[in-house]
């Protein structure tokens, strides 16, 4: 039915326009002049009169509708001229935008078509030219002239949002009226003709929730104290209707998203009245004990809750913290419970909002409270000491067994068990102290001495009899009591100084005293002279009462020579009771001074040679030194150079005397080619060869008719000759002999080692497995063939 009425609508619209068109025809042919025949006269030149035509044109505006769809074309308009007779000799002719394409003219009647549908949305309007000109000369009659035609509108655009889908979001509880979100819509149908393009706005889906103002598009709250935790979302549809919304006209629709958004509307609730909960005495402060939760349907910081104790009996043992990412409270302990003293506490505890809206403090206060019940378990405790910790006294050099104090420790159990105590020995090293195991007494074992240690930190352990793995620690500091058991001493090794020429009454030295002992003991000092030399002719002491002394001298004129170095005793007592005195030597030395009192010399030696000596005949002396030191270098230089060469010269022709021989002897028939005399011992020709090695104690003499002869070419009679001469010599070995031993010896456990004789005794080794090692092994195994191949052979 809605298609059926727009098309209705459109032939309607069709109807009109064509009756205004014929109107608009009809009013411009009445209104259309004829051109007049009688021109104005003009005079020119030389009295020729001029005459000049009117203008054969008058235009209206032209105007088509859009979209038609007839059969025919749509007569847009017809031209005519004052001066067509209607003969047929003037030629109409069209050109411009769309001329020929879109516009055709007929040439005799000046009709113009329109050959196509138009679209003012796509062109509103085209300009044109038109001429008439002579049919057969095709000269111009009138001059051309331009006119408009004008795309008449229709309703065939529907309006269109500008998105398809639309999102906003609205406070929850908002009031009725309060702007939402804009929606615009825009139709492409010419605004200024009709109410083609007025749109007006309605709301087809979200009532009673929503309205939307007709001519603005703006969404608006309906309804008051819509709640977000009843619903969130809303879905709208929003329609844009053109020709001011009246029936005929086009629409277009959009979807509207809403999103209430949270407001601190709710309070937090718990959802019980009384939290039940249980703790071990034997807990740590800090630990957790449990969590309580109170729920709040408002979401992020509307959400938020606090949680805080605001009274009851275990205030002061328990705290509550808000653990914001489950929005829970958490119940810790505070201190030390104790099951013996009290068994359960009670708490009250709160929930409130963290960030409160004033607009809806009206609603009631954001906050709840909620019981605690906390029962304490009992648990098996250890035993506990009286105090924290302790701290003692005691006298050095006390004597062993001296008491030093007594530590307690109870079973906090309702056993009241036995406690037994020990000392750590981790913390007493050096046995110092021992413990009575069963009242806690500390007593001391050696003596103490403050100046060693003066605090002794140590810990006590107290253990249950029947448990012995419940123990407890406690420390135990001991401070040893300073007694006067030190003696002053000088605070360094001092060592003085005095000029030959001092003055009398001239102080050269300051002097002060340490002492080990506390200062109750210590100073101040006291310095004196012993009563022996108390009247000391040379040096006298005096006491500056600041713990230190001066040491003055007493007479003037003193000399090295005659004493270089004086020995001062000095006794220094302290302020201790009873008081403690040492007697300390100053070391004073002699010395040789200027005009100013500086030092220049402190040896006795040094100040005679320098007496004696000059300067100059010092540097002489050490001169003539460095001069005989130079003389003796360059002489044991020069000879080491001199023996040089006849070192190189030997090792030279021990080298050089290494003769290579590569030619072969004759055998034992040869004689002649070497000189049997080489081999014998130049000394042994008188019979006699000492020993190179060895001191002889006797000396050899030879055999009468064994010498041989120097010459004698008899290889066989000289090398038996030294073979006797060696064999009847026990203290020169043989320097050229050939000696040959065949024997062994006898008695070995391990037998012989020889190979020699193994063919020819009876060994029970087979070889036959050389036989299969090879030909590399053939040797080998025919020199140590099997005993049945000997036996055959022989």
């Amino acid at each position: 039915p809605k298609m059926k009425e727009d098309h209705c609508l459109q032939a309607a619209l069709l109807c009109l326009g064509v009756l205004c068109y014929s109107h608009g025809l009809t009013t411009e042919r009445l209104g259309r002049t004829r051109p007049s025949l009688h021109g104005h006269h003009e005079k020119g030149k030389e009295g020729q009169v001029l005459h000049r035509s009117k203008r054969g044109w008058v235009w209206n505006q032209f105007f088509v509708i859009e979209e038609y769809t007839g059969p025919d074309p749509v007569l847009v308009g017809r031209l005519h001229s004052d001066i067509d007779s209607g003969d047929g000799n003037i030629k109409y002719i069209l050109s411009g935008e769309g001329a020929g394409i879109i516009f055709v003219i007929d040439d005799k009647s000046g009709n113009i078509h329109a050959t196509k549908t138009l679209d003012r949305e796509e062109r509103a309007q085209y300009t044109l030219t038109a001429q008439a000109v002579d049919r057969n000369t095709n000269r111009p009659l009138e001059p051309p002239s331009e006119f408009i035609v004008k795309v008449q509108d229709i309703n065939d655009n529907p309006p269109e949002f500008l998105h398809e889908n639309y999102h906003a979001n609205v406070p929850e509880r908002s009031n009725v009226g309060t702007s939402v979100i804009q929606v615009t819509a825009s139709d492409a149908d010419d605004p200024t003709y009709g109410n083609s393009a007025k749109l007006v706005y309605s709301i087809l889906e979200g009532q009673p929730y929503f309205s939307v103002e007709a001519q603005t598009g703006i969404i608006r709250t309906a309804l008051p104290n819509m709640d977000r935790e009843a619903k969130e979302e809303y879905h709208v549809v929003i329609q844009a209707k053109d020709m001011g919304g009246h029936m005929g006209g086009l629409s277009g629709t959009t979807k509207v998203t809403i999103t209430l958004t949270d407001v601190n509307d709710n309070p937090p609730k718990f959802p019980q009245s009384v939290y039940q909960m249980s703790v071990s005495e034997a807990a740590v402060p800090g630990e957790e004990v449990g969590r309580v939760k109170a729920k709040d349907p408002d979401i992020g910081e509307n959400g938020l809750v606090a949680y805080s104790i605001i009274d009851g009996d275990g205030m002061d043992m328990f705290e509550i913290t808000t653990d914001y990412e489950t929005q829970e409270g958490v119940v810790k302990l505070k201190k030390t419970l104790d099951y013996e003293t009290k068994k359960s506490y009670s708490l009250k505890v709160e929930a409130a909002n963290v960030h409160i809206d004033p607009k809806f403090i009206s609603n009631g206060p954001f906050k709840d409270t909620v019981t605690v019940k906390i029962a304490v378990e009992d648990a098996d405790e250890p035993p506990v000491f009286l105090k924290p910790s302790y701290i003692f006294e005691v006298q050095e050099n006390a004597a062993s067994g001296t008491v030093v104090g007594k530590v307690h420790a109870k079973d906090p159990d309702a056993a009241n068990s036995a406690i037994r105590y020990s000392i750590d020995r981790h913390t007493d090293l050096e046995r110092y102290f021992v413990i009575n195991a069963e009242d806690g007494n500390i007593k001391t074992i050696k003596a103490l001495d403050r100046e060693e240690m003066a605090w002794h930190n140590i810990s006590v352990f107290a253990v249950e009899v029947h448990k012995q793995h419940q123990e407890a620690k406690v420390p135990v500091a001991i401070k040893v009591i300073d007694v006067n058991d030190n003696a002053p001493k000088f605070a360094a090794a001092y060592e003085a100084f005095v000029c030959e020429n001092a003055r009398s009454n001239q102080q050269f030295i300051t002097i002060s005293a340490d002492d080990k002992d506390d200062s109750a003991n210590g100073p101040r000092f006291i310095f004196s002279l012993p009563p022996e030399i108390i009247h000391n002719p040379n040096f006298t002491l005096r006491d500056n009462r600041d713990n230190t002394a001066s040491v003055l001298v007493r007479r003037e004129g003193f000399s090295r020579q005659k004493q270089d170095l004086y020995l001062l005793p000095i006794v220094i007592s302290d302020g201790g009771v009873p008081p403690l005195s040492s007697t300390n030597t100053l070391t004073i030395r002699v010395c040789g001074c200027d005009g100013s009192g500086s030092l220049l010399s402190c040896n006795a030696e040094a100040y005679v040679l320098n007496a004696g000596l000059s300067t100059g005949a010092l540097i002489a002396i050490l001169a003539c030194i460095v001069i005989l030191l130079v003389i003796v270098v360059l002489f044991v230089t020069l000879k080491r150079q001199k023996k040089e060469p006849l070192i190189v010269f030997e090792e030279e022709d021990v080298r050089e005397n290494i003769i290579t021989y590569d030619d072969e002897g004759g055998g034992e028939e040869d004689t002649e080619a070497f000189d049997i005399a080489t081999l014998q011992n130049p000394d042994g020709i008188n019979g006699f060869i000492p020993r190179k090695d060895i001191k002889p104690e006797y000396q050899y003499l030879p055999r009468p008719g064994l010498r041989p002869v120097p010459n004698s070419v008899d290889v066989d009679d000289f090398i038996n000759t030294r073979i006797q001469e060696a064999d009847n010599d026990p203290t020169a070995p043989p320097y050229d002999s050939i000696q040959i031993y065949g024997y062994e010896g006898r008695g070995s456990v391990a037998g012989s080692l020889s190979s020699l004789e193994s063919a020819t005794t009876d060994s029970d080794l087979d070889y036959d497995y050389l036989q299969n090692w090879g030909p590399r092994f053939k040797k080998l195994a025919d020199l140590y063939g099997s005993k049945d191949t000997f036996d055959d052979d022989s």
